[in-house]
């Protein structure tokens, strides 16, 4: 019995011989925390962060001192200087932020600020451990009533406007890992993308583990937030500070200051750290989803590991004659990044495969499903023009404009369950231009067809015309006269709706719901279409979703009379009759014709 107990004991003191002295063996770090009064400079410490695969390794630092209310009142930060050759030929290194900082063998805080670029000593700022901790805990989703608000400049910005880069200390850059997408797409969105501090690198993404339903993070080890994923995925990527129970904390940063959020949380392995004289970055493959961020805040990113939120299911076809291309992607519900994360991958779905190309005509057709309301049809063509811009980005603005509609809306988070595009390549550039139109006769009968010729130009083409027949209506008065319009669709919509069909932005009147504004989309008209319309000198009353033509003026009269008119709007004509003829391609002009009612 003696013999086996002394057996053991040997075993276990192997065993740990062998984890003190593997290079790969997971540090243990101390539990105890520092708080900011005590730290002093001189100060001599240390942090852990991944350089490369998963090995966490320890870097020394030193304190410089601290800087009382520097992220706002009541919150300080501790400057520090990181030593050891791999900190020093590096320097301070995007995705470094939230790297554990122990001073005195206590939690001290967490690495979150860089003393500007190019600079020859590795100086940066620590988040307080306390404030890092103090993040909101976890939160129940945003229920259907919640407000959306505006964009806000980061303070990446901010303070790129107001100090000299060379002495600002900023917040350490959120490496933005894009697998999938080609740098050509990241130029185009270079300027949003920037706007929030963030550095585009691109980076792999692997395949889902059956260990991350039972992942285990420590402190500094890599993780992540997943905006996008599938056969395109965008991600970010910080060192973790600290781990309480499920609770974890990264970053000692906002990644954007979203504030209580529901984004999926990944595990993440860093490929190697690439040294730059201007901005050192760590490339990361972001593996599966083991858990959800559930606040982004000033002082860290906060997450719960366990079972990540649902995403959005997105799937998008490419069609070139007789060969189509598939590919499908899931994205973040989330008001502020949607309509970007839609724009981006719909433009290097479209543009990034071997069917595409510039030059040609693009058709784009799908829906929008949206949980517990009709689907929000989408359709629209796109001619190539003369300028750089590539061909594919006006559909990218257009399905950003769209998003960006929906989730701007004052009464409900639209839920959005499914979205479905399809894009179809035509040859050549098929667009036309209204030179002139005519009707067939100058009077006409209430209750008479009429036909209505116009002059079309296409792009390098011989003139065409084309032919359509329009009604009167039956109960004009004799003696009136008539406006026929001839147009592409904007500048019918205008005339009929006025100024609000596009929503409510900008101050300006739309609709009450989002059902209205759903209804709305479905009944704009489409760019490939030519449009007559006849116009009678009767007020059209707009309200919300609904055109009420021929209004009395005593009925006008009341509502003018309503303290908070609202979305009530009262067009001078009302749209009688309206025809239309399908072209091909992008339709642009403006004709007004007058008719007499004999």
């Amino acid at each position: 019995m003696r013999q086996s107990l002394q057996r053991i004991k040997r075993l276990s003191l192997s065993v740990m011989l062998l984890g003190v002295l593997s290079p790969l063996a997971t540090p243990q770090q101390p539990t105890e925390t520092l708080p900011v009064e005590q730290v002093r400079p001189g100060m001599e410490g240390y942090a852990y962060t991944i350089f490369s695969g998963d090995q966490i390794e320890k870097f020394d630092l030193q304190v410089l001192g601290v800087m009382p209310n520097f992220l706002g009142p009541q919150q300080p930060i501790i400057l520090v200087q990181l030593k050891g050759p791999k900190v020093e030929h590096t320097g301070v290194v995007a995705g470094m932020s939230g790297s554990p900082v122990y001073l005195d063998g206590k939690l001290a805080g967490a690495l979150s600020l860089k003393l500007g670029i190019f600079t020859k000593e590795a100086i940066a700022g620590v988040t307080p451990i306390a404030d890092v901790l103090r993040a909101p805990p976890e939160i129940s989703p945003p229920s259907s009533t919640t407000t959306t608000q505006q964009f806000a400049l980061s303070a990446d910005t901010i303070a790129r406007n107001t100090l000299p880069s060379g002495s600002a200390l900023l917040p350490i850059e959120t490496p933005l890992v894009f697998s999938g997408f080609r740098s050509d797409t990241l130029q185009q969105f270079a300027t949003q993308l920037q706007s929030y501090g963030l550095v585009a690198t691109q980076g792999g993404a692997d395949s889902s583990s059956k260990d991350d339903a039972h992942a285990h993070l420590t402190p500094g080890d890599m993780a992540g937030m997943v905006l996008v994923r599938g056969d395109m995925s965008i991600n970010s990527a910080c060192t973790v500070t600290a781990v309480e129970g499920d609770r974890v904390f990264l970053c000692g940063h906002p990644f954007m200051n979203l504030g209580d959020i529901q984004i999926p949380m990944a595990r993440s392995e860093v490929v190697t750290t690439l040294s730059s004289s201007l901005a050192s970055t760590k490339i990361v493959n972001m593996g599966g989803t083991i858990g959800t961020i559930t606040s982004d805040h000033l002082t860290a990113v906060t997450g719960k590991l366990g079972a990540p939120p649902a995403m959005i299911p997105m799937d998008l076809t490419f069609v070139n004659g007789s060969r189509e291309k598939k590919l499908h992607i899931e994205l973040i519900n989330h008001a502020k990044l949607t309509p970007l994360l839609v724009a981006m991958t719909t433009f290097n779905g479209v543009t990034q495969n071997a069917l595409y190309g510039e030059g040609n005509t693009l058709h784009l057709t799908g829906e929008i499903q949206l949980k517990g309301h009709v689907p929000v049809k989408l359709e629209n063509t796109f001619a190539p023009t003369d300028s750089m811009t590539p061909d594919a980005m006006p559909i990218a603005l257009v399905m950003q404009s769209v998003f960006g509609r929906l989730f701007t809306n004052n009464y409900e988070v639209p839920d959005v369950d499914h979205i479905s595009l399809r894009v179809e390549s035509v040859p050549g550039r098929a667009s036309y231009t209204i030179e002139s139109a005519w009707l067939e006769k100058g009077e006409a009968a209430p209750g008479e067809n009429l036909k209505v010729r116009v002059l079309l130009r296409p792009y390098r083409g011989d003139a065409r015309v084309e032919e359509t027949t329009i009604h009167i209506p039956d109960q004009i008065v004799r003696g009136t006269t008539l406006r026929v319009l001839v147009s592409d669709a904007e500048w019918m919509n205008r005339a009929s709706r006025g100024f609000s069909f596009a929503g409510n932005a900008g101050g300006l009147s739309g609709p009450d719901g989002l059902d209205q504004l759903i209804a709305l989309i479905n009944r704009e008209r489409h760019n490939d279409r030519l449009y007559v319309g006849i116009f009678v000198p009767a007020p059209t009353m707009v309200w919300d979703d609904k055109e009420l033509p021929n209004v009395p003026l005593s009925q006008i009269s009341v509502v003018d009379g309503r303290p908070t008119p609202g979305t009530v709007q009262v067009l001078r004509e009302s749209l009688a009759s309206e025809s239309s003829v399908a072209l091909g391609g992008p339709v642009a002009g403006l004709i007004s014709l007058n008719l007499q009612i004999r």
